[in-house]
């Protein structure tokens, strides 16, 4: 059985990349968005919600995982993530094998992940799209955030892979510093493009 191609999508904090992946949505292209499961998965009633709680007592409650709560828990605690992350991630990764069932027959489909480099994920999709921006404009964005510091920022790109070297490593690059029409006609130039690229296996 064929499959779409599997478009990886990703970009650092404040990048554009959700605005982007809302724009191949737009223009009929399925988008997996691996951050949203996650957040459906461990909100009320949600289906890693006892998995959780009986890892780490107390951090959830009537709405779900508390987030402050299980930051704590796992925040600076390597061994702690490891265990979080064995609960998590196989989960995320049941769902997006239904997600590839369901549009099988799809010319291209878009993994909008986050840490696509940064956990090795890229290796399992046939293109990369990194969303970028300028830098003075990403930390403009970011700092408008709500409870977001400069300390903040600075620690999650000490997390992340350097924007440079993600569109070095990228396959297309869609520049995010620009007006939403010129970014949204760069998404729909590269469509056509994204279903002839040659699949990885």
């Amino acid at each position: 059985m064929t499959r779409p191609r599997i478009i990886g999508l990703t970009g650092s904090i404040g990048m554009g990349k959700s605005t982007v992946a809302e724009m191949f949505e737009r223009a009929g292209v399925p988008v997996f968005d691996a951050d949203a499961e996650v957040r459906a998965m461990q909100g009320a009633g949600g289906e890693l919600i006892d998995a959780i709680e009986a890892e780490f007592p107390g951090s959830t409650g009537p709405n779900g995982v508390e987030r402050d709560a299980l930051g704590k828990l796992v925040f600076g605690d390597k061994t702690a993530l490891a265990r979080l992350e064995a609960i998590v991630h196989p989960a995320v990764a049941r769902k997006r094998e239904a997600f590839l069932i369901e549009h099988a027959g799809a010319p291209i489909v878009v993994f909008d992940i986050p840490l696509l480099f940064e956990k090795g994920g890229h290796e399992a999709v046939d293109s990369v799209v990194v969303v970028s921006a300028p830098a003075e404009v990403q930390r403009e964005r970011v700092l408008a955030r709500e409870n977001m510091t400069p300390e903040k920022f600075a620690h999650i790109l000490s997390l992340q892979v350097p924007d440079a070297e993600k569109r070095a490593r990228a396959d297309h690059v869609i520049d995010t510093g620009l007006a939403l029409h010129e970014t949204e006609a760069q998404v729909h130039n590269l469509i056509p493009k994204l279903a002839e690229a040659p699949r990885k296996d």
